[in-house]
This record gives structure tokens, C-alpha cells and sequence, in this order.
């Protein structure tokens, strides 16, 4: 009898063939926890009650197909991330594609190969850890920002706002569609690093003295330190977005004074998405400005806090903009 770990990978095979079945059981039961089921309803009852990793979906059942009871599952919220393997006799190409189209990931043909069927399973299954892990990693950096706004007047929405202003010129720009979303999901740490800053200094109702703004200027290093260096991907974009939000193209910016192309894109990009946003939204300390007015204020700093080239493209964005700032509007 084969003792089962709580932590090993659940899977559903379905099929209303018991043979099958329990072929699937001998050559999967010694790595995996195993739910089966004989038709379709039963499968989607299973799937949402149980939450398996993966499915073993057989085609040719009586009454509900396993095209149908795919489709169904990828219907439903509760079912739609869990990767379905079509295990079938059918293996013509244009029944493959009728499959893919229903959502599935795989196909294996029957009579089915013990060393084929396990090697599939391990790599939809390994696939499924790496999705979870980015999962994991976004709703961590989410979190970090979200500490942020803790200590600041921000809100949570100007994060969502200026985040989506920031994806919005990224596209404009060119970067793909992963690219922009890696961006997305950067922005929010723009201001992780006020997390250390002292209270006193962060909230101070009135302006702040040389060396008050020189300790709020720290905000951007901070921010580097927080996030560390990483060689690629959405934390490498995080820490360059962090460290040169405030960097200006004609140099007067800080922490380091960079200026022009010395300044990362995306460090660019984040400064637009972020002053725009802070003068079209009401503060405590002041009123939101008209988007007129906001627009007259990017124009003019053409060249100076910000590169020309991507003004004259943010504001060419700006019905995409204005859908994004009534989408999460403040009440």
C-alpha cells in the first residue's frame, strides 16, 4: 500500500474507463495523491471541492465530453488556473488543436507510455510551481509597497494610478506586453524607501528645512537598499525605479544627480506617471489641479525634470490616462 505526504502534488484523473483508471493509479500512485473520477459532472465537482494541481482528462466519455468538461473548467474561476492534459485515443492533429482550444496544455495518446505520461505530469506540475512563485513574489512586492503608503498622505489609489500611467507610456514606448506588466508591478515600490523616514519629518504638516529635506531626499537610496540589486526581471526594474524616480533629465534631480540617458527608461517613466498624478489629486495640503493645468506644467518641464520625448508621448496617452485616473478615483 503506497503511505501518501500531505505535500505531494494532487492529481484528478478522469476517465470512464476503470481500466484506465487504475492504469493511471499504477503508474502515478507512487509520486502523487490520486482523485478520480468516471464523468464529467463529477470531475468539475471534484476539481472545485478538491483544488487538484492538475488534470487527467479522458475525451470520449458518455454524456458531458472531456472537451465540454474542460471548457467548463476553464469557465470557472475556482477551476480556470488548474492545467487539464487531455489523455486520449483521439490523435489526430485537428482533434489536438479542438483540445488546445478547449484550454488544455497537453495531449498524450492512448495506449499511453508509463515513462511518457510521468515525465508530462512532471513538467506541467513543475510548471505550475513556477506560476505560483511569481504569484508569491508579486503579492510580496504588493505588500512592500503597501507598507509605504502606510507611513505617507498617499493613498493606496495614487499607487494603482500612477502604476497603470506608467504601464500605459511603457507600451507607448514599445516594450511588450511582459515587459509592461514587469513595470506595473514595479511602480508601486517607487516610495518604499520612506518607510525609512522618520514620522516627523514624512508628516510634517508645513515645508521642510535643509537638513529635514536632505533626510526625506534619502528616501530613494533607502528604497535601493530595501529592494537590493537583482541581475534581471521585475525586482531589477523595482530597484531602478526606486533609486531614480527623482533623478531630473537636465541633472538637478537626486539622490545622485544623474542626468539625461544616464537615467534608467524606467526611472524616467515612473517620474512622469508619479508627479502626474500628484498634481491631479487632492492632498491635505492642497487641491487637485485641473488636468489643463497639469498638462501646461509636463509641457513646460520639457527638457528639464523630465525627457521631452516622453512628455510629448504621455500626453498623446492621455484618453487611456484620463479612463485609468475615473477608474480609481478617489471619493
Amino acid at each position: 500500500m503506497t503511505t501518501h505526504q500531505p505535500n505531494q502534488p494532487l492529481i484528478l484523473a478522469v476517465d470512464d474507463e476503470a481500466s484506465n483508471l487504475q492504469l493511471l493509479r499504477h503508474v502515478l500512485q507512487d509520486q502523487y495523491r490520486l482523485l478520480f473520477a468516471k464523468d464529467g459532472p463529477r470531475a468539475l465537482e471534484l476539481a472545485r471541492q478538491e483544488r487538484p494541481q492538475l488534470i487527467l482528462l479522458d475525451v470520449m466519455m458518455p454524456g458531458m465530453t472531456g472537451y465540454e468538461t474542460c471548457r467548463l473548467l476553464k469557465a470557472d474561476p475556482v477551476t480556470a488556473a488548474i492545467p487539464v492534459i487531455f489523455v486520449t485515443a483521439l490523435s489526430e492533429a485537428s482533434d489536438e488543436v479542438v483540445g488546445f482550444d478547449a484550454g488544455a496544455v497537453d495531449y498524450i495518446t492512448k495506449p499511453v507510455s508509463p515513462p511518457i505520461v510521468r515525465a508530462r505530469v512532471r513538467t506541467h506540475l513543475s510548471l505550475v510551481g513556477v506560476d505560483e512563485l511569481k504569484r508569491t513574489r508579486l503579492e510580496i512586492v504588493q505588500r512592500l509597497g503597501l507598507a509605504a503608503e502606510y507611513k505617507d498622505n498617499e493613498t493606496g489609489l495614487h499607487v494603482i494610478r500612477m502604476s497603470h500611467y506608467s504601464r500605459i507610456l511603457g507600451l507607448a514606448l514599445g516594450m511588450t506586453e511582459a515587459e509592461a506588466d514587469d513595470l506595473l508591478h514595479a511602480a508601486p515600490m517607487h516610495d518604499v524607501g520612506k518607510i525609512g523616514i522618520p514620522d516627523n519629518i514624512l508628516r510634517k504638516p508645513g515645508p521642510l528645512d535643509a537638513d529635514e529635506w536632505k533626510v526625506m531626499q534619502s528616501h530613494a537610496t533607502i528604497g535601493g537598499d530595501i529592494i537590493g540589486k537583482h541581475p534581471s526581471g521585475m525586482l531589477a526594474m523595482a530597484y531602478d525605479v526606486a533609486v531614480t524616480h527623482h533623478e531630473k533629465w537636465d541633472g538637478s534631480g537626486y539622490p545622485n544627480g544623474l542626468a539625461g540617458d544616464q537615467i534608467p527608461l524606467v526611472g524616467r517613466i515612473v517620474a512622469i506617471a508619479d508627479v502626474f498624478d500628484a498634481l491631479t489629486s487632492a492632498r491635505p495640503y492642497k487641491e487637485a489641479w485641473p488636468i489643463e493645468k497639469a498638462v501646461d506644467y509636463l509641457e513646460q518641464q520639457r527638457g528639464l525634470h523630465f525627457e521631452g520625448r516622453l512628455v510629448d508621448l504621455f500626453l498623446k496617452q492621455m484618453p487611456a490616462l484620463l479612463e485609468v485616473k475615473q477608474r480609481w478615483a478617489e471619493h
